[in-house]
């Protein structure tokens, strides 16, 4: 994804992943950090606008997905003469139209990114968000080493809801009111989430938090808001959050030793491409099993 003042240096996983750099040293363009005419202000105020920023993306997936929704609301109410607001969430039209609104919504989010990490065109962006492979490392072993690593997690968290189970999420029900969701979700989940979430999470404020109150806080911090904001999709299932909140903590780890965002999202992008597959070919599965 040592004390609690700022450090430059980034601090060892237990265990080394293979293909990884042994040593990290992070000479990443960052927009974001002080530059040699500020001072302590800068940094907080940078952590003030990467916290802003995590506020907008929330907000952003909640006025979109009114936006997309309201509409068919509204002809519901026209043509039926009433507004069921707890049968709506059975209504596979409405379902549908809440997963769409979230592509839209990560595109919009990835601009404000763009902004905010280019300071209006002055940086480049994917070096600035450090978006690059780890220094003095082989691309083709890092990958081998994140793809191991996101299977590895997968394996541990299909183990943990198969052992503790747990009733259907928030998600699932939304999935299986339709293929259209289904589809809809494993499009989102592979394609936008993953390079989203990361750049916001384990680029922006993550460099953000551990230049003004070192690694140890910015690992605890971003791992449970990543974690937590997804607490509302799986809240019925205990196992599926842990799963989560590992994931969270293995991404921010992930970036914390290597200094980079692009192994976070490599592991991001190979877990939620697996499940995504799953998600769009279990019907097919279950019907071709009976």
């Amino acid at each position: 994804m040592i004390t609690n003042e700022p450090s430059t240096q980034q601090t060892p996983l237990p265990t080394e992943p293979a293909g990884l750099p042994e040593q990290h040293v992070d000479n990443t363009i960052q927009p974001i950090a002080p530059t040699p005419t500020s001072g302590r202000w800068h940094e907080w105020f940078n952590l003030a606008k990467a916290f802003l920023l995590w506020i907008a993306s929330i907000l952003l997936l909640v006025v979109v997905q009114v936006i997309f929704t309201l509409p068919y609301l509204i002809y519901v109410q026209v043509t039926t003469g009433r507004l069921d607001l707890q049968a709506l969430q059975s209504d596979k039209i409405a379902a549908f139209l809440q997963i769409i609104a979230v592509a839209p919504t990560h595109v919009l989010t990835l601009g404000l990114i763009w902004l905010l990490v280019t300071e209006g065109r002055k940086y480049p962006f994917w070096k600035s968000v450090g978006f690059e492979w780890p220094e003095n490392s082989r691309p083709a072993m890092v990958v081998i080493a994140c793809v191991g690593l996101a299977i590895a997690l997968l394996a541990l968290g299909g183990l943990a809801t198969y052992r503790w189970g747990g009733s259907k999420t928030q998600l699932d029900l939304l999935v299986e009111s339709s293929i259209a969701a289904r589809f809809a979700t494993a499009f989102v989940a592979t394609f936008t989430a993953p390079l989203v979430e990361e750049l916001i999470y384990r680029g922006v404020f993550y460099t953000a938090l551990e230049r003004t109150l070192g690694t140890i806080i910015a690992i605890l911090v971003v791992s449970l808001l990543f974690a937590g904001i997804h607490v509302f999709q799986y809240k019925d299932n205990l196992a599926v959050i842990g799963v989560i909140t590992l994931l969270s903590i293995t991404l921010t780890l992930v970036r914390a030793y290597t200094g980079k965002v692009l192994p976070s999202f490599i592991i991001h992008l190979v877990f939620n491409g697996i499940q995504s597959v799953v998600i769009a070919l279990s019907p097919f599965i279950d019907w071709g099993a009976k």
